[in-house]
C-alpha cells in the first residue's frame, strides 16, 4: 500500500517486520515459511517475532501522535524501583549488543551473536536510527483498517498516511461524507 520508498538503513527491517501483518485481512507473513525467511527468523521464533512487531507497532503509532488502542500514547508499565517501562524496552531488553568501534573511530551497537537474532537486529537498528535522528520517522498509517509502517519523508514529519491515494483519500472522503450527511 506504500507509495514510497522504503525506510532507510536498518529501519527498513523494522517497517518490514511491522508490515509482515496485514491488518484489513488478518493475514500473517509470519505464518508462512516465506514470510520467515525474508526475516530471517526460524519457525519457533515467530511467536516472539509477533510480539515485538506488535510492540514496535505501539512505538511507530506514539511517533505519529497517534493514542493506541487501550488509550496510552505507549504502553508503560510499572517496574520495580518506581520506573515506567514501555513493552519495547522490555522486549529488546534481553538484545545481545555491544560496541564497536572502527579503525576510523566510528562507533556503532552491534549484536553480539553470529547470525544475530531478529531482537538484537532490531535494537541496533533503533540505536542507530536514534542517534541519526530517523527513529521517530518511522510511523504507522493513521487508518485504523490499514496501520502499515511507513517512513515518513515529507519535510515537516507530519505526513499521517501510508498512501495519499488510498488512506488518505478514504478519510478526507468520510470527513467529507461526514459534513454533507
Amino acid at each position: 500500500m506504500n507509495e514510497r520508498d522504503s525506510a532507510p538503513g536498518g529501519l527498513a527491517l523494522i517497517e518490514a517486520l511491522v508490515n509482515t501483518l496485514d491488518v484489513e485481512t488478518g493475514a500473517d507473513a509470519l505464518d508462512t515459511a516465506d514470510g520467515r525467511a525474508e526475516l530471517a527468523i526460524a519457525e519457533p521464533d515467530a511467536p516472539a517475532a509477533r510480539s515485538l512487531r506488535e510492540a514496535l507497532r505501539t512505538a511507530c503509532l506514539a511517533h505519529a501522535g497517534h493514542v493506541p488502542p487501550g488509550g496510552e500514547a505507549v504502553s508503560l508499565l510499572d517496574q520495580p524501583g518506581g520506573e515506567a517501562v514501555s513493552r519495547l524496552d522490555r522486549l529488546l531488553a534481553d538484545a545481545p549488543l555491544r560496541v564497536t568501534v572502527d579503525e576510523t573511530g566510528v562507533a556503532a551497537l552491534r549484536p553480539v551473536e553470529e547470525p544475530p537474532g531478529l531482537t538484537a537486529r532490531v535494537a541496533a537498528a533503533i540505536a542507530t536510527a536514534s542517534a541519526d535522528g530517523t527513529w521517530d520517522r518511522l510511523k504507522v498509517c493513521e487508518a485504523a483498517d490499514c496501520r502499515w509502517a511507513y517512513y515518513d519523508r515529507s519535510p515537516a514529519g507530519r505526513r499521517r498516511w501510508c498512501s495519499m491515494s488510498v488512506c488518505g483519500a478514504r478519510a478526507k472522503m468520510r470527513t467529507y461524507r461526514a459534513k454533507r450527511g
